[in-house]
Protein backbone atom coordinates (compact mmCIF):
# COMPACT_ATOMS: atom_id res chain seq x y z
CA UNK A 1 0.00 0.00 0.00
CA UNK A 2 1.35 3.36 -1.44
CA UNK A 3 0.83 6.18 1.89
CA UNK A 4 1.57 9.56 1.21
CA UNK A 5 1.77 11.32 4.22
CA UNK A 6 1.24 15.10 4.91
CA UNK A 7 1.19 17.66 7.45
CA UNK A 8 1.50 21.25 8.05
CA UNK A 9 4.40 21.27 10.33
CA UNK A 10 7.83 19.32 9.75
CA UNK A 11 8.43 19.14 12.87
CA UNK A 12 5.29 16.86 13.22
CA UNK A 13 6.52 14.58 11.41
CA UNK A 14 10.03 13.98 13.72
CA UNK A 15 7.24 12.85 16.65
CA UNK A 16 8.57 9.74 18.39
CA UNK A 17 4.87 8.31 18.17
CA UNK A 18 4.48 9.37 14.81
CA UNK A 19 8.33 7.83 14.18
CA UNK A 20 7.79 4.40 15.20
CA UNK A 21 4.57 3.73 13.69
CA UNK A 22 6.07 4.28 10.09
CA UNK A 23 8.88 2.26 11.41
CA UNK A 24 6.46 -0.45 12.21
CA UNK A 25 4.22 -0.16 9.26
CA UNK A 26 7.42 -0.45 6.71
CA UNK A 27 8.26 -4.04 8.10
CA UNK A 28 4.58 -4.88 6.20
CA UNK A 29 3.73 -4.19 2.75
CA UNK A 30 3.36 -0.11 3.60
CA UNK A 31 5.14 2.65 1.53
CA UNK A 32 5.81 6.25 2.76
CA UNK A 33 6.62 9.13 0.73
CA UNK A 34 6.16 12.72 2.05
CA UNK A 35 3.80 15.24 -0.17
CA UNK A 36 3.06 18.79 0.21
CA UNK A 37 0.60 19.61 -2.99
CA UNK A 38 -1.67 18.01 -4.97
CA UNK A 39 0.99 17.92 -7.82
CA UNK A 40 3.30 15.94 -5.32
CA UNK A 41 0.66 12.59 -5.08
CA UNK A 42 2.17 9.61 -7.23
CA UNK A 43 0.15 7.20 -9.44
CA UNK A 44 -1.19 4.53 -7.62
CA UNK A 45 -1.43 5.99 -4.16
CA UNK A 46 -3.85 4.56 -2.15
CA UNK A 47 -4.02 6.61 0.94
CA UNK A 48 -3.52 10.61 2.58
CA UNK A 49 -2.26 9.98 5.91
CA UNK A 50 -3.12 13.45 7.32
CA UNK A 51 -0.41 14.10 10.03
CA UNK A 52 -1.28 17.27 12.77
CA UNK A 53 -4.98 18.23 13.76
CA UNK A 54 -8.35 19.09 12.01
CA UNK A 55 -7.25 22.34 10.22
CA UNK A 56 -3.79 19.82 8.71
CA UNK A 57 -6.71 17.53 7.62
CA UNK A 58 -8.75 20.31 5.89
CA UNK A 59 -5.73 21.53 4.28
CA UNK A 60 -5.22 17.66 3.23
CA UNK A 61 -8.86 17.48 1.81
CA UNK A 62 -7.89 20.59 -0.54
CA UNK A 63 -4.78 19.40 -1.97
CA UNK A 64 -6.63 15.87 -2.69
CA UNK A 65 -9.27 17.48 -4.98
CA UNK A 66 -11.20 14.97 -7.03
CA UNK A 67 -9.14 12.13 -6.77
CA UNK A 68 -11.10 10.06 -4.77
CA UNK A 69 -7.72 8.70 -2.72
CA UNK A 70 -8.94 8.95 0.80
CA UNK A 71 -7.45 10.95 3.66
CA UNK A 72 -6.43 8.85 7.49
CA UNK A 73 -6.36 11.69 10.05
CA UNK A 74 -3.94 11.48 12.55
CA UNK A 75 -4.48 13.52 15.74
CA UNK A 76 -0.94 15.41 17.30
CA UNK A 77 -2.86 18.43 17.55
CA UNK A 78 -5.54 19.18 20.69
CA UNK A 79 -9.28 18.35 19.93
CA UNK A 80 -9.73 16.40 17.09
CA UNK A 81 -12.88 15.04 14.86
CA UNK A 82 -11.35 14.85 11.78
CA UNK A 83 -7.93 14.15 12.82
CA UNK A 84 -8.98 12.11 15.68
CA UNK A 85 -6.91 8.82 15.84
CA UNK A 86 -3.52 7.90 17.73
CA UNK A 87 -0.23 7.01 15.89
CA UNK A 88 -0.94 4.05 18.07
CA UNK A 89 -4.55 3.15 17.06
CA UNK A 90 -3.68 3.91 13.35
CA UNK A 91 -0.83 0.94 13.54
CA UNK A 92 -2.97 -1.46 14.60
CA UNK A 93 -6.03 -0.59 12.50
CA UNK A 94 -3.70 -0.77 9.34
CA UNK A 95 -1.81 -3.69 9.98
CA UNK A 96 -5.20 -5.78 10.62
CA UNK A 97 -7.03 -3.81 7.47
CA UNK A 98 -9.73 -2.89 10.42
CA UNK A 99 -10.92 -0.09 8.48
CA UNK A 100 -13.80 1.29 6.80
CA UNK A 101 -14.29 4.23 4.00
CA UNK A 102 -16.41 6.95 4.49
CA UNK A 103 -18.19 9.66 1.54
CA UNK A 104 -18.06 12.84 3.59
CA UNK A 105 -19.81 15.83 1.64
CA UNK A 106 -18.49 18.67 0.41
CA UNK A 107 -20.15 22.38 0.09
CA UNK A 108 -20.14 23.99 -3.38
CA UNK A 109 -19.91 27.76 -2.76
CA UNK A 110 -20.39 30.02 -5.81
CA UNK A 111 -19.57 33.49 -5.88
CA UNK A 112 -21.68 36.20 -8.10
CA UNK A 113 -19.75 39.44 -7.68
CA UNK A 114 -16.32 40.84 -6.94
CA UNK A 115 -13.69 38.90 -4.98
CA UNK A 116 -10.99 41.29 -3.49
CA UNK A 117 -7.45 40.83 -3.54
CA UNK A 118 -7.43 36.84 -3.94
CA UNK A 119 -5.61 34.59 -5.97
CA UNK A 120 -6.95 33.49 -9.28
CA UNK A 121 -7.14 29.87 -8.06
CA UNK A 122 -10.40 29.97 -6.11
CA UNK A 123 -11.10 26.60 -4.56
CA UNK A 124 -14.69 26.37 -4.06
CA UNK A 125 -15.04 23.40 -1.94
CA UNK A 126 -15.25 22.64 2.01
CA UNK A 127 -15.71 20.20 3.66
CA UNK A 128 -17.23 21.86 7.50
CA UNK A 129 -18.32 25.13 7.06
CA UNK A 130 -18.68 28.39 4.99
CA UNK A 131 -19.50 31.70 6.37
CA UNK A 132 -19.94 35.40 5.64
CA UNK A 133 -18.86 37.98 8.32
CA UNK A 134 -18.84 41.53 9.03
CA UNK A 135 -15.70 43.91 8.51
CA UNK A 136 -16.26 46.56 10.21
CA UNK A 137 -18.57 47.64 13.13
CA UNK A 138 -21.94 47.91 12.04
CA UNK A 139 -24.45 44.61 11.97
CA UNK A 140 -24.91 42.76 8.67
CA UNK A 141 -28.71 41.79 7.63
CA UNK A 142 -28.50 38.60 5.69
CA UNK A 143 -31.22 37.45 3.29
CA UNK A 144 -30.91 34.01 2.69
CA UNK A 145 -33.37 31.55 0.51
CA UNK A 146 -33.75 28.37 0.41
CA UNK A 147 -34.64 26.48 -2.69
CA UNK A 148 -35.75 30.22 -3.33
CA UNK A 149 -38.15 30.73 -0.40
CA UNK A 150 -36.97 33.51 1.70
CA UNK A 151 -36.65 32.92 5.05
CA UNK A 152 -36.88 36.12 7.68
CA UNK A 153 -33.85 38.67 7.20
CA UNK A 154 -30.49 37.72 10.09
CA UNK A 155 -29.34 40.81 11.61
CA UNK A 156 -26.09 39.28 13.15
CA UNK A 157 -22.34 39.53 13.25
CA UNK A 158 -21.99 36.82 10.20
CA UNK A 159 -23.83 33.62 9.45
CA UNK A 160 -22.55 30.01 8.51
CA UNK A 161 -23.64 27.12 6.57
CA UNK A 162 -22.19 23.53 7.42
CA UNK A 163 -22.44 20.47 6.83
CA UNK A 164 -23.14 17.04 9.13
CA UNK A 165 -19.47 16.97 9.60
CA UNK A 166 -18.61 20.53 10.39
CA UNK A 167 -21.25 20.52 13.37
CA UNK A 168 -19.03 19.79 16.22
CA UNK A 169 -16.51 22.61 14.24
CA UNK A 170 -17.65 26.56 14.22
CA UNK A 171 -21.53 25.52 13.75
CA UNK A 172 -20.99 24.01 17.53
CA UNK A 173 -19.27 27.42 18.41
CA UNK A 174 -22.63 29.47 17.41
CA UNK A 175 -25.34 27.07 18.79
CA UNK A 176 -25.60 24.74 15.81
CA UNK A 177 -27.04 21.32 16.83
CA UNK A 178 -24.72 18.18 16.61
CA UNK A 179 -25.62 16.04 13.97
CA UNK A 180 -23.83 12.40 13.31
CA UNK A 181 -21.50 12.38 10.62
CA UNK A 182 -23.33 10.26 8.13
CA UNK A 183 -26.56 12.45 8.27
CA UNK A 184 -27.80 13.84 4.77
CA UNK A 185 -28.31 17.67 6.40
CA UNK A 186 -27.04 20.93 6.27
CA UNK A 187 -27.14 23.82 9.30
CA UNK A 188 -27.67 27.13 8.20
CA UNK A 189 -27.05 29.26 12.03
CA UNK A 190 -26.40 32.43 12.54
CA UNK A 191 -23.60 34.05 14.03
CA UNK A 192 -23.81 36.13 17.34
CA UNK A 193 -27.47 37.19 15.87
CA UNK A 194 -29.36 40.32 17.18
CA UNK A 195 -32.72 38.28 16.94
CA UNK A 196 -34.43 37.14 20.11
CA UNK A 197 -36.59 34.70 17.30
CA UNK A 198 -34.03 33.29 15.55
CA UNK A 199 -32.32 29.43 15.73
CA UNK A 200 -30.29 27.49 13.89
CA UNK A 201 -31.94 25.92 10.67
CA UNK A 202 -31.23 22.20 9.78
CA UNK A 203 -32.72 21.56 5.87
CA UNK A 204 -32.39 18.43 3.80
CA UNK A 205 -28.78 18.32 1.67
CA UNK A 206 -30.61 18.40 -1.58
CA UNK A 207 -30.98 21.99 -0.62
CA UNK A 208 -29.74 25.17 -2.78
CA UNK A 209 -29.05 28.16 -0.11
CA UNK A 210 -28.31 31.61 -1.61
CA UNK A 211 -26.92 34.35 0.62
CA UNK A 212 -27.13 38.24 0.46
CA UNK A 213 -26.17 40.75 2.72
CA UNK A 214 -26.85 44.38 3.81
CA UNK A 215 -24.05 46.02 5.16
CA UNK A 216 -22.86 49.63 5.56
CA UNK A 217 -19.49 48.68 4.91
CA UNK A 218 -18.29 47.80 1.13
CA UNK A 219 -17.05 44.23 1.88
CA UNK A 220 -17.40 41.39 4.32
CA UNK A 221 -15.36 38.28 5.17
CA UNK A 222 -15.69 34.78 3.77
CA UNK A 223 -14.56 31.71 5.30
CA UNK A 224 -14.40 28.85 4.19
CA UNK A 225 -12.88 26.07 6.40
CA UNK A 226 -9.62 27.42 7.13
CA UNK A 227 -9.14 30.02 4.03
CA UNK A 228 -10.19 33.37 4.18
CA UNK A 229 -11.33 35.96 1.59
CA UNK A 230 -13.01 39.48 1.16
CA UNK A 231 -16.15 39.65 -1.06
CA UNK A 232 -17.96 42.84 -1.97
CA UNK A 233 -20.88 43.36 0.28
CA UNK A 234 -23.25 43.41 -2.52
CA UNK A 235 -22.02 40.02 -3.79
CA UNK A 236 -24.73 36.83 -3.92
CA UNK A 237 -23.37 33.42 -2.64
CA UNK A 238 -25.08 29.95 -3.45
CA UNK A 239 -23.91 27.36 -1.44
CA UNK A 240 -24.83 23.47 -2.16
CA UNK A 241 -24.00 19.85 -1.51
CA UNK A 242 -21.04 19.43 -4.40
CA UNK A 243 -21.23 16.14 -7.04
CA UNK A 244 -18.07 14.55 -5.13
CA UNK A 245 -17.12 13.65 -1.76
CA UNK A 246 -14.68 13.27 0.01
CA UNK A 247 -13.49 9.83 1.13
CA UNK A 248 -12.17 9.80 4.83
CA UNK A 249 -10.90 6.58 6.34
CA UNK A 250 -12.70 5.73 9.72
CA UNK A 251 -11.05 2.84 12.03
CA UNK A 252 -13.32 0.15 12.70
CA UNK A 253 -13.32 0.80 16.68
CA UNK A 254 -13.95 4.14 16.53
CA UNK A 255 -16.95 6.13 17.74
CA UNK A 256 -18.96 9.64 16.93
CA UNK A 257 -20.65 9.16 20.22
CA UNK A 258 -17.32 8.45 22.30
CA UNK A 259 -15.45 10.78 20.43
CA UNK A 260 -18.32 13.43 22.03
CA UNK A 261 -17.71 12.20 25.25
CA UNK A 262 -14.07 12.02 25.55
CA UNK A 263 -13.00 15.44 23.16
CA UNK A 264 -16.06 17.67 24.33
CA UNK A 265 -16.84 16.39 27.61
CA UNK A 266 -20.76 15.48 26.69
CA UNK A 267 -22.58 15.10 29.40
CA UNK A 268 -20.61 15.26 32.03
CA UNK A 269 -22.15 15.44 35.06
CA UNK A 270 -20.84 14.87 38.88
CA UNK A 271 -24.15 13.12 39.13
CA UNK A 272 -23.28 10.03 36.62
CA UNK A 273 -20.42 8.89 38.91
CA UNK A 274 -17.86 8.64 36.07
CA UNK A 275 -20.48 6.63 33.68
CA UNK A 276 -19.95 6.63 30.23
CA UNK A 277 -23.09 7.85 28.78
Amino acid sequence: MNIAVYSRDEGTLSNPRFVSMVETLSKGPFEFYRMKSGEDIRPGTDMIMSVGGDGTFLSASKRVGQTGIPVLGINLGRVGFLSEYSPEEVSEALSEGSYTLENGELLETSIHGDIIGTESSFWPYTLNEISVLRCGAAILGIDVSIDGNPLPTYWADGLLVSTSSGSTAYSLSVGGPICVPDSKVLIIAPIAPHNLNVRPLVVPDTTRISISMRSRDDKVTMSMDNRNLLLSASARIDVMVAQFSLKRVRLEKSSFIKALTTKLFWGEDIRNGGEQL
